[in-house]
C-alpha cells in the first residue's frame, strides 16, 4: 500500500494518524507529494490524501482511508460510529470550512472564527459529557476520535478557539493530541507553521456562504437549556422531594483509617515536598492542594479515604542548604518540615498524616525491598564516571553539579535532569560542568556504584502498565511521559551516592554510601504510613482492595509510573500499585518562573502576609490549575477572578439567597409549590451536579470548579427573571410566588456550600453556618438535587461572603512579589541600622541572613575574577562588578558598617 499526503492539506492529520494501526500488518510506504501533484493517473485534478492498495484501487475519502486502517487492525464497524461519521461530514465539516477559511484567508479573530463552529463543539462536548467516557464511542480510542480530532486539529490547536466552558471537549482533544501518533501527523503536515501552513490549500477553496441560523451572541442559547426529557425532569423532581431522607447513613469514624472489606479504599499520596526549600505557589497546586481537593471529595462520597504526605528529607539537596545555613541536615530537616507543616495547614490541606522520611521505618523498608531486589538478581554493580570537585574534595552529587544541557542547551541544567526540556542527564554530560558550592571546574573520577536493572524488569512494567492503564484516569502527560520512557527503551538507573546523608546501603563494600533518593524517595510514602499504623501493610500490600492515587507535577511522572513500579515488581512482595497517576503541567509566574533567590513569586510562608484568605488562593489556583499545559499565575486575573467570579457571582447568589429568607420570611425558609419552570431548574441544577461528580471522578479538578459556578449562574438568573423582592409586595398568589422562588434558591446555596467543600473548605462551612444546614447534608454530597432545607427550617445570620479586591493592592502586592520584597528588605535594614561610631559596628541582621549575603558575595567575587583572568569582553565585566558592588552594600547595611567607596579595581 502506498499512502500519498500533503503538507498543508487538512485531510492528511488523520489518515496519518490512523495509519499507525496498520503498521505491522500490512507494508505501508508513507509518501509526500506537493498539493499541485497528480498521482492518480486517471484523475484530471490533484487529490490528497489518497490510499493506493494492493489491488490497484484507490482510497479517496478520509473518512474511507481512516476506516480501511482501522479494519486492519481487527476494529469492527459499528452504527454508533457510521452516525458520527455522517454528522462529521454533513455538520461539522461545512462549519470548520467557514471557520477556518475566516481565520486563515480573511484574517478574522474571535467570535468570529468560533461563530460558525461553536455548536458543533458544544455537540461534541455534550456527547462526551453525558457518556462518562474518555472518548466519543467508549472507553477506547476509535476511528471516530481520529476522523474528527483530525478534523478539528487545524483550529483547535490555538487554545483561544477552544471554549473553556467545554472542558470535555477540552480534554478529549489534548488526550488525542499528545498521542505519538497525533503528534507526528501535526508536526508532517503542519511544519512548525500553525494553522498558517493550510493557507495555500484554502485559498484555493471557495468562499463559504455566510452561516445559517442565529447571529452570533454570548448569551446562553436557549436550546442548550431545552435539551432535558420530561422523564429527566420528574426523576429529578422525585429525588428533590426525598429530601434527606434519601441520604446514606453516615461512615463511622476510624483511627487510624485502615481498608474495609466491601468499601471503596482510596489511598491518595501527594508528591513529597524536599525539605529544603520554601513550597511556591506551583508547588502547592501541583500536588498538596489538587491532592486535598479529591481527598475532601472522596470523603464526601463516603469512601474510605487515607491521604499522606511528608517532606522527602534525605539526599544532596539537604547537605547543601544544611552548608548554607550552617546547621546540620538534621537540624535543617526539623526546621523546614516545620515550616512546611504550618504553610499546609495555612491553607486548609487535610493529610490524615504528614510525616517525613528520616525515620527508622524508613530505613527498614528501603533496605527490605533493596535486599529482595539483590536476591532476585535485579541489582548490578558497575564503575561510575564522576565529577570531583578537587577543591572541595568531595565526588559531587547531581544537585551539586550545574551546567549546559547537552540536548536542549539550556544554561542552568542541573546534574541529574534539565529543568527545561525534562530529560533525565548523567552529570559528566553536562557540557561546563561547575560545583555549586565553589564554582569551580570539577573533573572526571570513578567510583563503585549499584544499580537497578530495568531492562530486566521492563517486560513486568510493560504487563502492568498494559492491564492498568485502559480504564483508569492517569492524565495524558502522565501515559505519554510513561510511554516515552519505554519507548526508548530502559537503561540501568544508579541507585547509590557517595554522600553521607541518606539511608545506608547494606552491603558490603558499599558502607560509605547511601541510597540514592529518588530509589528511597517514593518508599517514603510506606514508612510515612507505618509510622501512622503498624497495619500499614493492608494499605500498601493490598493491590486488591486498595485504589491507590499519586498526585504530582509532570518531571515526578518517570520515577511514579517507572522506578518505584519497577522496585516493588522486583521486590515481589505483592504491593499496592498506582491505580491513578495524576500529573500537572508547570504553573508559572507572570512572565515567568518563580525565583527565591530574586524575590520573584509567592512563596507558602508569605501569602499569609497579603492579607488574602487562604480560600481565596485555594480557588485562583485551582481555577488556573495548568491540567493540560502550563498556565501562569497572574494578580491582575486574581482580582478579575476573585471580583466577578466570587464576589458578583457566587458570593451575590448566596448572599441573596439567604438575604431573601431572613428579610422577607422572618428567617425561616418558605412553602414551595414548584412550577413546571421551577421543576426544570431542578432538573438543570441536578444534571451539572452530575457533571460534577463526572468530572471529580475522573479528577478533572479544574473543569468540575466550573460547574459550581454554572450552578450559581443558573441561581443569580433564576432569581433575577423571577423578581422575588417585587413579587412579595403583591398578591397572595405573588407571595406564595416570592417563597417558591427564594426556597428554591436557597436550596441551591445549600446543594453549592457541599460542592464547595473540595475547594473552599472555609467558606463552605462559613455557608452552612449561615444557613443552619442539618449535620448530615454538610458530609455527604449526593448524586441528586435534594431539598436539604425544608419549610420552615431556620436559618442563621447572613453576611457576604467575599471582599472586593482593589486595584491599589492588587499593584502594591504585584510589585512587592516581582522582586520588591528583596529591596523592600534591604530598606528595611538600612533604615533599622543606627549609625555606628567609627571604631564599631553595629550589626543589625540575623548570622543567617549575613551569612547569605556573604556568600553571594564571595560567589559573584569568583564569577568576576573568572572573567578578568578570561579577558571577557570590558563592558561585562562591569555589568557583573556593579552587581558584586551592590552585594557588598547590603552585606555592609546588614552588619551595620558604614558604606565605604570602592578602591579602583580592588575587588
Amino acid at each position: 500500500m502506498k499512502l500519498f499526503v500533503s503538507e498543508g492539506t487538512p485531510g492528511s492529520l488523520p489518515v496519518l494518524a490512523a495509519a499507525e494501526r496498520a503498521r505491522g500488518r500490512a507494508e505501508l510506504l508513507v509518501s509526500t507529494v506537493g498539493p499541485e501533484e497528480c498521482v492518480v493517473p486517471f484523475l484530471t485534478q490533484p487529490k490528497v490524501p489518497v490510499l493506493q492498495l494492493d489491488s490497484g484501487n484507490y482510497l479517496f475519502s478520509t473518512s474511507a482511508i481512516c476506516r480501511y486502517f482501522f479494519l486492519l487492525s481487527g476494529w469492527e464497524q459499528d452504527d454508533l460510529t457510521n452516525q458520527w461519521l455522517e454528522w462529521e461530514a454533513t455538520e461539522l465539516q461545512p462549519a470548520l470550512s467557514a471557520a477556518l477559511y475566516y481565520l486563515v484567508v480573511q484574517g478574522k479573530k474571535g467570535e468570529e472564527v468560533l461563530g460558525p463552529v461553536r455548536r458543533a463543539l458544544t455537540h461534541i462536548d455534550h456527547s462526551l459529557s453525558r457518556q462518562n467516557c474518555p472518548f466519543l464511542a467508549g472507553e477506547t480510542e476509535s476511528l471516530t476520535d481520529i476522523v474528527l480530532w483530525g478534523a478539528l486539529y487545524p483550529l483547535l490547536q490555538d487554545p483561544a478557539y477552544l471554549p473553556e466552558e467545554l472542558s470535555a471537549l477540552r480534554s478529549w482533544f489534548q488526550t488525542l493530541s499528545t498521542q505519538e501518533p497525533c503528534q507526528q501527523a501535526a508536526e508532517t503536515v503542519l511544519k512548525q507553521q500553525g494553522v498558517l501552513a493550510f493557507r495555500p490549500y484554502l485559498q484555493k477553496q471557495p468562499q463559504p456562504s455566510p452561516p445559517e441560523g442565529k447571529p452570533i451572541t454570548n448569551e446562553p442559547e436557549e436550546e442548550e437549556l431545552a435539551t432535558l426529557s420530561e422523564e429527566e425532569i420528574a426523576m429529578a423532581v422525585a429525588a428533590w422531594e426525598k429530601g434527606l431522607d434519601s441520604l446514606p447513613p453516615l461512615r463511622p469514624q476510624q483511627n487510624p483509617v485502615l481498608p474495609v472489606d466491601g468499601e471503596r479504599n482510596v489511598l491518595i499520596t501527594s508528591a513529597l515536598p524536599y525539605v529544603n526549600n520554601v513550597p511556591h505557589l506551583g508547588n502547592i497546586i501541583g500536588c498538596v492542594l489538587s491532592a486535598d481537593v479529591f481527598a475532601r471529595y472522596s470523603r464526601l462520597r463516603q469512601w474510605n479515604t487515607l491521604y499522606l504526605c511528608g517532606t522527602d528529607e534525605y539526599g544532596t539537596a539537604t547537605e547543601t542548604k544544611a552548608m548554607e545555613e550552617g546547621l546540620s541536615p538534621q537540624e535543617i530537616c526539623d526546621k523546614y518540615h516545620t515550616i512546611h507543616a504550618d504553610i499546609y495547614r495555612w491553607f486548609n490541606i487535610s493529610f490524615d498524616i504528614f510525616g517525613r522520611t528520616t525515620t527508622p521505618q524508613q530505613t527498614k523498608i528501603t533496605q527490605d525491598i533493596f535486599q529482595r531486589l539483590l536476591a532476585r538478581g535485579f541489582v548490578l554493580q558497575d564503575t561510575v564516571e564522576q565529577l570531583r570537585c578537587e577543591r572541595c574534595a568531595r565526588f559531587l552529587a547531581d544537585r551539586f553539579v550545574e551546567g549546559v544541557c547537552p540536548f536542549c542547551r539550556y544554561e542552568e541544567a542541573r546534574g541529574d535532569q534539565c529543568d527545561k526540556c525534562g530529560k533525565l542527564i548523567n552529570a559528566i554530560e553536562l557540557k561546563k560542568p561547575q560545583c555549586k558550592l565553589c564554582r569551580s571546574c570539577p573533573v572526571v573520577k570513578s567510583s563503585r556504584h549499584l544499580f537497578l536493572d530495568l531492562p530486566k524488569l521492563e517486560k513486568r512494567v510493560e504487563e502492568w502498565l498494559g492491564k492498568s492503564l485502559p480504564g483508569s484516569d492517569w492524565t495524558p502527560n502522565a501515559r505519554f511521559i510513561t510511554r516515552s520512557w519505554l519507548r526508548d527503551g530502559l537503561k540501568p538507573r544508579c541507585i547509590t551516592r557517595d554522600l553521607k546523608w541518606g539511608t545506608p546501603v547494606p552491603l558490603e563494600g558499599f558502607e560509605d554510601k547511601v541510597f540514592y533518593v529518588w530509589f528511597d524517595a517514593t518508599i517514603g510514602y510506606l514508612s510515612i504510613t507505618a509510622n501512622y499504623t503498624d497495619q500499614w501493610e493492608r494499605w500498601w500490600k493490598n493491590p486488591e482492595q486498595v485504589d491507590l492515587y499519586q498526585f504530582m507535577a509532570k518531571d515526578n511522572v518517570p520515577f511514579h509510573g517507572i522506578v518505584f513500579p519497577c522496585s516493588v515488581l522486583g521486590a515481589e512482595d505483592n504491593y499496592t500499585l498506582v491505580s491513578h497517576l495524576i500529573a500537572t503541567e508547570y504553573l508559572n509566574y507572570e512572565d515567568g518562573k518563580f525565583s527565591k533567590s530574586r524575590g520573584v513569586g509567592v512563596f507558602g510562608d508569605m501569602a499569609q502576609d497579603t492579607g488574602i484568605p487562604a480560600d481565596i488562593w485555594r480557588f485562583y489556583l485551582l481555577y488556573i490549575r495548568p491540567e493540560g499545559q502550563d498556565s501562569a499565575f497572574s494578580w491582575m486575573d486574581m482580582l478579575l477572578k476573585n471580583n466577578s467570579e466570587l464576589l458578583n457571582n457566587l458570593g451575590n447568589f448566596i448572599n441573596r439567597a439567604g438575604m431573601f429568607v431572613s428579610k422577607f420570611f422572618g428567617g425561616c425558609v418558605p412553602e414551595m409549590v414548584l412550577t413546571s419552570d421551577d421543576q426544570r431548574l431542578v432538573a438543570h441544577v441536578t444534571l451539572e451536579l452530575r457533571h460534577y461528580h463526572q468530572l471529580l471522578e475522573k479528577v478533572r479538578i479544574r473543569d468540575a470548579l466550573r460547574s459550581i459556578l454554572t450552578i450559581s449562574r443558573h441561581g443569580n438568573q433564576y432569581i433575577q427573571v423571577n423578581e422575588p423582592w417585587k413579587q412579595i409586595k403583591g398578591s397572595e398568589a405573588d407571595r406564595q410566588r416570592a417563597g417558591t422562588v427564594t426556597g428554591l434558591a436557597v436550596n441551591i446555596a445549600a446543594l453549592l456550600s457541599i460542592m464547595l467543600q473540595p475547594y473552599m473548605p472555609m467558606v463552605s462551612a462559613t455557608i452552612q453556618a449561615q444557613l443552619q444546614l442539618p449535620p448530615p447534608a454538610c458530609s455527604i454530597l449526593p448524586t441528586d438535587f435534594l431539598c436539604t432545607l425544608s419549610a420552615g427550617h431556620r436559618i442563621g445570620i447572613v453576611s457576604p461572603l467575599f471582599q472586593k479586591l482593589e486595584n491599589d493592592q492588587i499593584e502594591n502586592l504585584r510589585q512587592r512579589f516581582g522582586g520588591g520584597q528583596l529591596e523592600e528588605s534591604f530598606k528595611l535594614k538600612a533604615k533599622a541600622a543606627p549609625k555606628p561610631a567609627a571604631e564599631e559596628a553595629v550589626p543589625t541582621a540575623r548570622p543567617q541572613q549575613i551569612q547569605a549575603l556573604m556568600d553571594a558575595v564571595t560567589k559573584q567575587g569568583n564569577i568576576v575574577r573568572e572573567l578578568k583572568a578570561q579577558k571577557a569582553d570590558k563592558n561585562q565585566i562591569a555589568a557583573e562588578v556593579a552587581k558584586l558592588l551592590d552585594l557588598k552594600k547590603h552585606l555592609a547595611l546588614a552588619e551595620g558598617k558604614p558604606l565605604e567607596t570602592p578602591k579602583g579595581g580592588d575587588i
